[in-house]
């Protein structure tokens, strides 16, 4: 996922800058704003709020899941256990942030690298609905679960244990070295076999993320192109995040 500029509504909003490639570093150094006089509500951060409260979010992440879970014995046939494999994005696809975020937004604080290794290191984020059950039906079909996450590599052991203590049990976790901002590299290493010591090349049969670029090849470019959505449904699977993603710099038409 990628982290962008986020304004809250209300008196004095301030811009919320959340820099960099996923959760992870920043690329770039971050824009001071004054913080509001007061924290919003929880009814002007209506982003934060839905993802964390609405019944229509728990729906959809439910029903992604599903579907991509439903969708696995048809891709799957003719293929040999072990050699095939699901990659998923980690933050806000198989993990939940959204506590931080809201502590983030009701301090009115912008992204900070340091407070955000701070909150990693605690293992405190919760599973999104659907995932801990499809990742359990994807190993139990017996392919291979791969997370990659532009989290950084100093990050990686506490990811891990965050991802086993919510019951994702995943087969490689792969974080970003500085500089790497692009996942395409290491999916591809996922599907020659160059990604970890001892494990195959993996035929990627499905991935799921919350932001365009957690799909191979994919950026914002693609909502011009109607032919870009032909695997969505069928091999890619999106969740809904409205808290912050690459979508942010989009011009509005």
């Amino acid at each position: 996922m990628i982290r962008a500029l986020r304004v809250l509504p209300g008196p004095g909003a301030a811009l919320l800058v959340i820099t960099g490639v996923g959760c992870t570093t920043s690329h770039r150094p971050p824009v001071t704003v004054p913080a509001p006089a007061a924290a919003p509500a929880p009814s002007q951060r209506n982003d934060i709020h839905w993802f964390r409260s609405s019944a229509e979010y728990r729906g959809l992440a439910i029903e992604i899941y599903r579907s991509a879970s439903e969708h696995l014995p048809d891709l799957i046939r003719g293929e040999q256990a072990g050699l095939w494999a699901v990659i998923l994005d980690a933050d806000e696809t198989v993990l939940d942030n959204s506590l931080n975020e809201r502590r983030d937004a009701d301090r009115g604080a912008s992204f900070s690298e340091a407070e955000w290794a701070v909150w990693v290191r605690r293992r405190a984020a919760t599973a999104i609905p659907g995932a801990v059950d499809y990742t359990r039906r994807v190993r139990q079909l017996g392919g291979k679960v791969v997370i990659v996450t532009n989290r950084v590599d100093s990050l990686c052991a506490p990811t891990r244990e965050n991802l086993h203590a919510v019951g994702i049990d995943a087969d490689l976790v792969l974080c970003t070295s500085p500089g790497e901002i692009n996942k395409n590299p290491r999916f591809q290493r996922v599907q020659n076999g160059t990604a970890a010591p001892g494990l195959p090349a993996l035929h990627v049969i499905e991935w799921l993320g919350d932001n365009i670029e957690d799909f191979p090849g994919l950026t914002q470019s693609v909502r011009t192109r109607a032919a870009g959505y032909s695997d969505f449904g069928v091999r890619y699977f999106l969740l809904p995040n409205p808290m912050y993603g690459s979508w942010v710099g989009n011009a509005e038409p």
